[in-house]
């Protein structure tokens, strides 16, 4: 089985991967670790000095002779030393005595310390940690605006359309500060950049059909003259051939670049109806290339403009019609509900062998295969390109993958529309105000 190749344009491709440690936490963990290390050094140093100090010290031992009073018989000799509770000890044991009670002083001083200093160090190390938290929130929430927007810019629909946001950082001028007016300036010039094209684009369009009118109208008048032969009859045929293509082409930028814009007041529209008018529409065409057009065209309702859902579907269908192998020839298209809260329309029509890696350059403006038996020259090649170009500005993406045996299969999914009560559902009568022409 021939393995599938994607060339889809989601809304959002960005794969989900395993959230590391943030950087909030990670300078919290640096702060608290650093602040650890030197609590510790501290208290070392600490023990080290009164462990000195402890060293020098000695016990001070009340000694006292026997008093005239004391009885001859008693225990005490002239030479025994007497503490203050009145027990002896030899003289030759005091220096012992002294040495392990001097150990045993350092013993529960120092183990008294370093228990007292390990508590208070910790305490105030979690302290130092949840002050050390709340500081890099605090320091770092300039970065999550950065984020959020860059976020925002990334995940639209149709990601220029929301360009004309900034951050607009204020407060001090430090080097978040740079980062976010460096970012600022960046979209503002990918704003003026994109407007520029898509000014460029319409203005030129609409200057172009002037003198292509003009021109299609002086051909048609030369050859209706009763003095025109045959010849000029044949030349003005093949004018207003290449004058065709020149319109489609100009009327497929203007479509392209109106894609682009932001879908104003969208509108419920059932797939199915889509699907059975552009069927209808194409069947002649078909007929004379040898296709046959074939329909299964369930309910789904998506929501956006009908105008241009129909110009996907048109364009996916003629593009199967122009592309196919003749007689025999097939081109299925299919509308129905998947998981998810999604619809889909899916067309799949037989011809040439493609190859996996062809299949995402056939979305590319004016892109032509080798070998494309295209003799028509009614395509300017961009039907494929304005399909991509209308699906990511409704929110959806398009799947397309070689055909076993030939052919192409391309899948466009859309999201569902979510209550089929609260508007008229736009059918095809209505986005066929306009008939697509084959771009």
């Amino acid at each position: 089985m021939r393995p599938r190749t994607y060339a889809r344009w989601p809304r959002s491709t960005r794969l989900a991967l395993p959230r590391r440690v943030t950087l909030r936490a990670r300078l919290t963990l640096v702060y608290s670790a650093l602040f650890l290390v030197a609590g510790v050094v501290l208290l070392g140093a600490t023990y080290v000095l009164f462990n000195q100090q402890i060293n020098r010290s000695t016990v001070k031992v009340v000694a006292q002779r026997p008093s005239p009073d004391t009885d001859s018989d008693a225990t005490v000799r002239q030479n025994d030393v007497v503490f203050r509770d009145g027990q002896p000890i030899a003289i030759d044991d005091v220096e012992k005595w002294m040495r392990e009670q001097q150990q045993q002083l350092h013993d529960a001083a120092t183990t008294s310390m370093l228990t007292q200093g390990g508590i208070a160090l910790g305490v105030v190390g979690l302290a130092a940690a949840g002050f050390g938290w709340l500081i890099a929130g605090r320091v770092l929430s300039p970065l999550h605006r950065v984020t959020e927007t860059a976020r925002r810019i990334a995940q639209a629909p149709a990601a220029d359309r929301v360009l004309h946001e900034r951050i607009a950082l204020r407060g001090r001028h430090d080097e978040v500060r740079d980062l976010a007016d460096t970012f600022d300036a960046m979209i503002g010039r990918l704003d003026r950049s994109f407007e520029g094209q898509r000014r460029f684009i319409a203005n030129a369009s609409h200057e172009l059909r002037t003198p292509l009118t003009l021109s299609r109208a002086l051909v048609e008048i030369a050859m209706n003259r009763k003095a025109a032969s045959a010849d000029v009859r044949q030349l003005g045929d093949s004018l207003l051939d290449i004058h065709a293509r020149h319109e489609n082409l100009i009327d497929g930028l203007l479509v392209l670049a109106t894609s682009e814009n932001e879908v104003v007041d969208p509108r419920p529209v059932d797939l199915a109806d889509v699907v059975t008018h552009v069927a209808a529409m194409t069947r002649a065409e078909a007929a004379a290339a040898g296709v046959t057009v074939q329909q299964a065209a369930a309910e789904a309702v998506t929501s956006g403009n009908a105008l241009l859902i129909e110009r996907v579907v048109h364009n996916l269908v003629e593009n199967g019609i122009r592309h196919n192998r003749g007689p025999a020839g097939w081109v299925r298209v299919t509308s129905r509900i998947v998981a998810g809260g999604r619809v889909q329309v899916e067309v799949t029509n037989t011809g040439q062998s493609i190859q996996p890696h062809e299949v995402p350059a056939l979305f590319e403006p004016f892109h032509r295969r080798a070998g494309n038996r295209q003799v028509t020259g009614r395509g300017a090649g961009l039907g494929l390109s304005i399909v991509r170009s209308v699906v990511r500005n409704h929110g959806g993406g398009v799947d397309a993958e070689p055909r076993d045996g030939g052919g192409l299969v391309v899948t466009v999914t859309l999201p569902a529309f979510a209550d089929h009560g609260s508007a008229g559902t736009t059918g095809a009568g209505e986005a066929a105000t306009i008939c697509p022409r084959m771009l």
